[in-house]
């Protein structure tokens, strides 16, 4: 019995003895814990906040003007509001679709309810802008009416595509800058893209005139009912270009780089040499900006851009403008659509859409999805058309008292645009894809036939890169060889267009057994950029 007790009052000193010490561990590794994830916050805030110096020091360059009117979207929203008189209904109130029309005494979000015309998809509810009163002049400028609604002859889903500058900005409104309408077409399988100038400066339902690109901040900051700033977007873009964007797919700069580096980079022919500010190897975050970044050139080539080169190419601007810029982002379009059917990942959508969606904001369904999926697995490029506008064509270059630069519609020219977006290629347009060009690289440039190839499929040709034409062969001046040789029908007018090329750079002759109806030998002088992009000095 003694020697119980005794084993008794050696285990419970042993207990008395071992809680001190436990607690002293444990109190230990909670300090340690607490410092490495104290750390590990200080690292990941660091990496957050020399992300946002490179947004805001590259790709649109130092002393840009794109922070010029970082505060326009919370005075645009303080304006909306002014505008509301005591009586009116609150800007977060649903409105109930209406038939009749009614006088428009308010600046507030006042709809109709229109519906859309059979298609596979159970497409989203649309509620028709309403029209400001007749005369109304705002920002210097009278209001324009409503474009008329462009004839929609096939079943189309449309999906708008958003870039947006959230962490270039602290002040809580977002603007997107990017904004790519994407139409499929579910009759002919067919795809148009229509990059849509984000200092476009039109009527917003909620009662200003604005830039185009600060549409969606307005709507998301006042509530705007229904769909937030989308469904304010969706209006906007229905008042001013006449069609109806179903879904949206929003990301903002890290999230497109994320996105980038998934796919494991992605594929681009540069056409054009650009020249922008880009960071220097050795980034020190308490450096000046001017110390960490250099004027970086990108010249004429074939790259393969990971997550933050794509983005700085989709971004720069400082030799060129806008419009050029949305024909880069359609250029990344396609390469992220051919990396992901050729890696996989896009015939393996269904099983990552919820990992997809923690990173794209999207009101689209899993189910729409599925539906669409087949028609984008199944597309041929051919049957992919672009659309960007053309400054001082499709627009008039403008400054409104505010003094901030911006570009008003022209209304014909955009409209057959528009007419032209919603029709799928025809019959003609295909035949141009058949007869085949054979490209050939002679100029000593690295990939040159890889980018006047991508140059020729852009504009929907049946162009293939066939590597250097001879280890030793360098030719001065870019020369083609028509073997058809047949003035009907012939398509070397638009080759010579597309590839910049004069009428003394073709030579014809006729070859029954050709490997290629187009032979294009690439030389040192070749230069397709026709843009609106200025040559580097």
């Amino acid at each position: 019995m003694r020697s119980v007790l005794a084993l008794f009052r050696l285990l419970f000193k042993a207990i008395l003895y071992f809680i001190p010490v436990l607690l002293i561990v444990m109190i230990g590794w909670t300090v340690v814990q607490s410092i490495n994830l104290y750390s590990d916050q200080q690292a990941n805030q660091q990496v957050i906040q020399d992300r946002e110096k490179h947004y805001e020091a590259t790709a649109t360059a130092l002393k840009s003007s794109d922070s010029a009117s970082v505060s326009d979207g919370i005075q645009l929203v303080q304006q909306v509001f002014s505008t509301n008189t005591p009586d009116a209904p609150a800007p977060t109130e649903t409105p109930e679709p209406i038939t009749e029309p009614t006088a428009f005494p308010t600046q507030i979000p006042v709809t109709v309810e229109v519906s859309e015309e059979s298609t596979p998809f159970a497409l989203p509810e649309f509620y028709f802008p309403r029209e400001p009163e007749p005369g109304l002049v705002l920002e210097g400028t009278a209001v324009p009416t409503q474009v008329p609604t462009v004839p929609r002859e096939y079943e189309l889903v449309n999906i708008v595509l958003l870039g947006g500058d959230d962490e270039l900005t602290n002040d809580s409104f977002p603007r997107t800058d990017t904004m790519i309408v994407i139409s499929v077409n579910t009759e002919t399988g067919s795809v148009a893209m229509l990059s849509l100038p984000r200092d476009m400066f039109v009527y917003i339902p909620s009662g200003v005139m604005a830039r185009l690109n600060v549409a969606y901040g307005i709507g998301d900051n006042i509530g705007w009912q229904p769909s937030g700033g989308f469904g304010l977007l969706r209006e906007t873009i229905f008042y001013n270009f006449g069609i109806n964007v179903h879904y949206y797919a929003r990301v903002n700069f890290s999230q497109f780089e994320t996105i980038i580096d998934t796919l494991g980079g992605v594929d681009i022919a540069v056409d054009c040499a650009y020249q922008d500010y880009y960071p220097v190897d050795d980034f020190d975050p308490n450096a000046t900006i001017e110390e960490n970044y250099f004027l970086r050139t990108l010249d004429v080539g074939y790259y393969t851009f990971d997550g933050f080169d794509a983005l700085w190419y989709a971004r720069t601007r400082k030799v060129t403008d806008d419009f050029d810029r949305g024909r880069r982002q359609q250029q990344l379009l396609r390469s992220m659509w051919r990396k992901a059917r050729a890696t996989g990942l896009l015939s393996n959508l269904p099983s990552l859409w919820s990992e997809l969606t923690e990173v794209v904001e999207t009101n689209m369904p899993f189910e729409t999805m599925l539906g669409l999926l087949p028609y984008v697995l199944n597309l041929d490029i051919s049957k992919i058309e672009n659309f960007h506008m053309i400054r001082t064509y499709h627009t008039t270059p403008w400054q409104p008292p505010s003094g901030d630069f911006v570009q008003l519609p022209v209304y014909e020219p955009i409209e057959m645009m528009m007419r032209d977006f919603y029709t799928p290629p025809t019959v003609n347009q295909l035949t141009l894809t058949g007869p085949s060009i054979g490209v050939y690289n002679a100029s000593g440039n690295e990939n040159w036939d890889l980018v006047a190839s991508e140059r020729l499929r852009w504009e929907g040709f049946n162009a293939i890169a066939m590597g250097n034409a001879q280890a030793s062969e360098i030719l001065p001046s870019s020369q083609m060889i028509d073997q058809v040789a047949s003035d009907k029908g012939s398509i070397a007018p638009n080759i010579t267009r597309a590839l910049n090329l004069s009428a003394g750079q073709v030579d014809i002759q006729p070859n029954p057994d050709r490997e290629f109806d187009y032979e294009v030998f690439i030389g040192q002088d070749y230069s397709s950029c026709t843009f609106a992009v200025l040559p580097i000095e």
